[in-house]
């Protein structure tokens, strides 16, 4: 293949992301202006794990700026919008993927599609039954007769938007491990010699991606080392299917 060749493909492929990329721009864009009449049925559910562990005095959030009670519904529209338009987004991203496999190689998006957004909404659902309410719990324990929480939507909204997003993205590592397996990258036999290895970068991640504080990291990190096994299984049972596998 000569240089102009490999170059005019390149601009393919580029041509190609972008029309995708624009694609998923524009399903989110519709997806968070229909979330956004919603939004007010919706803050009392996304409000409820907080309430129950008594971490919003008298079961409210206050604003501070004109702008901040509708930025904090932007903020959410938006989180709402990214989930409620993830299927489509995960449709593009593994449709632009598949244009690199082989074609024995693309019959395993049927699977790994729907597993995405199994896995995010799994962690997704982690987050919000468990992480968050927990999370929350602990950060208000330290109020006292002279600290009184008095929390504002647009900070409450920013922390859920956060651990809801950083939970469904990283429980998606046993897919990336078992893909990078089928298209040769990844190995169990490396994956297991790179266990510590995987532990400190999880903790590294962990303490990055999360709110500064030691329960929230926990709780991530547990889930994820957890899936970094579960990972390895996924990595074994597709590199065993693999063609370098069989040729062993």
């Amino acid at each position: 293949m000569t240089f102009l060749s490999q170059f005019q493909s390149f601009l393919t492929h580029l041509d190609e992301l972008r029309r995708r990329l624009v694609r998923i721009l524009l399903g989110f864009i519709a997806a968070t202006l229909v979330c956004y009449n919603f939004v007010g049925k919706i803050i009392p559910v996304l409000v409820k794990p907080a309430i129950l562990k008594g971490g919003v005095s008298s079961g409210h959030l206050i604003f501070t700026s004109p702008l901040e009670a509708f930025s904090a519904y932007m903020t959410l529209a938006a989180v709402m919008g990214f989930l409620i338009s993830l299927p489509f987004t995960l449709y593009q991203i593994w449709g632009f993927i598949g244009i690199a496999l082989r074609p024995h190689e693309k019959k395993f998006i049927v699977v790994f599609g729907p597993l995405s957004l199994l896995f995010f909404m799994l962690g997704v659902l982690f987050s919000y039954f468990v992480a968050i309410p927990l999370t929350y719990r602990f950060l208000m324990s330290f109020s006292s007769e002279y600290m009184q929480p008095m929390i504002t939507v647009s900070n409450y909204m920013g922390f859920l938007a956060n651990m809801l997003i950083a939970f469904g993205v990283t429980f998606e590592l046993p897919l990336v491990l078992a893909f990078l397996a089928r298209i040769g990258i990844a190995t169990p036999e490396f994956l297991r010699q790179k266990r510590r290895h995987a532990i400190m970068i999880i903790l590294i991640i962990a303490t990055i991606i999360t709110p500064p504080d030691v329960v929230s990291q926990v709780l991530l990190a547990i889930p994820l080392i957890l899936l970094y096994e579960v990972g390895i299984i996924f990595v074994r049972v597709s590199y065993r299917g693999s063609p370098s596998f069989r040729s062993e």
